[in-house]
């Protein structure tokens, strides 16, 4: 094995290199992460490493639209481990060919459990989350979801009792995983 072979393989951080969205190879560390051993995931679909299908193309679209224009791309996300066990990963990627932005990549995953564990979320509380993170007011989120103000007061009250919070920025800290 070489040094550029022996770096991959035992880089502290999980690395994959992706052709049109599907793993072709895998170090250690991004098989350990997704629970299996690195044989099982040469030439396995990321799909099936996405809580559902709707995340995965939401992440294709917006990731998509980034890495044409910058070749880069990153967030933090929920992941799916190979047993269905979910975890908050950050990803990080290179696009090799941006004019084609999945066909070549680098990409990076980071474990993020330790500090942000996976709180159960219903779709629509998961909107309001996104939107509350953006700033957005219960006025604005009801606008832009079609709901009424007290709807999204109601979803907003109960995202604080499940993440622990007593107020909208404790909240806001704790979906960005930041200390309080």
């Amino acid at each position: 094995m070489t040094q550029t072979d022996l770096a991959f393989m035992y880089a502290p951080t999980g690395l994959a290199l992706t052709e049109n969205r599907i793993v072709r190879q895998c170090n250690l560390r991004f098989a350990e992460m997704f629970g299996a051993d690195v044989e099982n995931f040469k030439d396995m679909p990321l799909e099936h490493l996405y809580p559902s299908l709707k995340d995965y193309e939401k992440v294709a679209r917006i990731g998509g639209d980034i890495l044409r224009e910058t070749g880069r791309y990153e967030d933090e996300r929920i992941m799916r481990r190979l047993d269905g066990d979910m975890f908050w990963c950050r990803v990080r990627g290179t696009s090799l060919t941006p004019e084609d932005p999945f066909r070549q990549g680098v990409w990076s995953f980071a474990d993020l459990s330790a500090e942000r564990p996976v709180v159960e979320l219903t779709p629509r509380e998961r909107d309001v989350a996104i939107l509350t993170c953006q700033g957005k007011t219960s006025k604005e989120i009801g606008l832009s979801l079609g709901l009424s103000y007290r709807t999204v007061e109601a979803h907003r009250a109960r995202l604080l009792q499940k993440f622990g919070a007593r107020k909208l920025p404790e909240l806001v800290a704790k979906f960005s995983g930041m200390p309080i």
